[in-house]
């Protein structure tokens, strides 16, 4: 395929997801964001095996970005997956946009992947865990969606990370510990704690 070809199906992979969700509707708003984020990891794929330059995907993303803010500040949101004064998933494609313009390849593969995967494992785990409990499962977090965050952050890292396997577990741990922290949205921490750790690896 030629470069329009790959970004064509990264974006339609996106597209496909937003007009999934919102069939699911706005109950499930929360895993609907989840799934959005899923839905870009061909595009990361794409970038690892440099069918998408990284000058193309970070634009794409800041583009992606855009396009979700605009709702928000014209209060007008997606609700089927925007959230009225949460702006996280513009925060999450604005993070996506620069990591590839700062870090090498292989790492920014790595932190990429554990936005979009083990964040979305996450979201996942606690919001089942929390509808099944009868609770409402907004900006909640629990031990059981860590857990699945950590998992997948270390196959991640063992996959990706150039470094020991202490070196591997310990940067999950801590993208784990930085996705969980209450005082500020997960989707700039991580991408901010994942960029300050690459001086370590």
């Amino acid at each position: 395929m030629n470069l329009a070809a790959y970004v064509s199906t990264a974006a339609a992979s996106i597209l496909c997801a937003i007009a999934l969700t919102k069939h699911l509707g706005e109950s499930y708003a929360w895993i609907n964001r989840k799934i959005i984020h899923f839905s870009i990891v061909p595009a990361i794929i794409f970038y690892y095996n440099q069918d998408i330059p990284r000058e193309v995907f970070a634009a794409a993303a800041f583009l992606f970005g855009a396009f979700q803010l605009w709702p928000h500040l014209s209060r007008r949101e997606f609700s089927w997956y925007q959230i009225k004064h949460n702006y996280g998933e513009v925060f999450f494609a604005f993070s996506a946009s620069v990591i590839p313009l700062i870090l090498p390849r292989e790492y920014a593969t790595a932190l990429l992947l554990a936005m979009a995967v083990s964040d979305g494992v996450t979201g996942v785990i606690r919001h089942h865990y929390f509808r099944k409990h009868g609770f409402d499962v907004r900006l909640k977090k629990h031990w059981t969606g860590s857990l699945g965050y950590l998992v997948t952050a270390v196959i991640i890292a063992f996959l990706f990370l150039d470094a020991g396997t202490i070196g591997k577990i310990a940067w999950a741990g801590i993208l784990m510990l930085a996705e969980y922290q209450p005082w500020l949205d997960d989707n700039l921490a991580v991408p901010i704690v994942g960029s300050a750790l690459f001086l370590l690896y």
